[in-house]
């Protein structure tokens, strides 16, 4: 009898899908909620592999947490180039958050990440970047006191929207930041 062919493993793709089911549970039940045992069955993986690949379960929830922090950063990159081509008016800056809010796979990688940022002090820190970084896209235009009002509501949308499970009428969000913002080119 001819021998099969033996499948041959790709421990790269594994540790992968054992992350990225790490990362879909911290959304769903939180970070502290994981377990072993959670993840490998999400991961449709043996228990033994997750932690053959990570030695504990904060190895493997910082290996999530980072690839959740990734994709907000792809969010954030995309955000500053449309600000940057279309300005940062109160239109331009609620048609974003809109978008944002209807893609409901970057909001709670969004907050995920900042709701471990209360306990973690390295993603506290990548957090206040994101503000950081708001606040700097939007000082040159609106000044810093301005700038910092806009990063703080704009926050309070994103927790509302995941609090309420519906995002605001970007209507409201406008016309709110046109007020922060002293926008007079919003449109009605």
């Amino acid at each position: 009898m001819p021998d099969s062919p033996r499948r041959r493993r790709d421990p790269e793709a594994r540790r992968n899908a054992i992350v990225l089911a790490a990362a879909e549970l911290i959304i769903e039940v939180g970070v502290d909620a994981i377990t072993h045992r959670m993840v490998a069955a999400r991961a449709d993986v043996p228990l033994g592999a997750t932690t053959q690949y990570f030695d504990t379960l904060d190895d493997l929830r910082e290996a999530a947490l980072q690839l959740l922090v990734s994709h907000v950063e792809v969010q954030m990159q995309r955000m500053r180039e449309t600000l940057d081509a279309d300005g940062a008016t109160a239109s331009v800056i609620a048609a974003l958050l809109s978008r944002a809010m209807a893609d409901v796979q970057s909001m709670q990688a969004d907050r995920a990440v900042v709701t471990a940022a209360v306990h973690d002090p390295k993603l506290r820190e990548i957090a206040r970047s994101w503000s950081r970084d708001l606040v700097a896209i939007l000082e040159p235009v609106h000044g810093s006191a301005r700038a910092t009002a806009a990063a703080v509501f704009l926050d309070g949308v994103l927790w509302h929207s995941q609090i309420n499970d519906a995002p605001l009428p970007r209507h409201i969000i406008e016309t709110a930041l046109a007020g922060i913002l002293g926008d007079d080119s919003r449109t009605t």
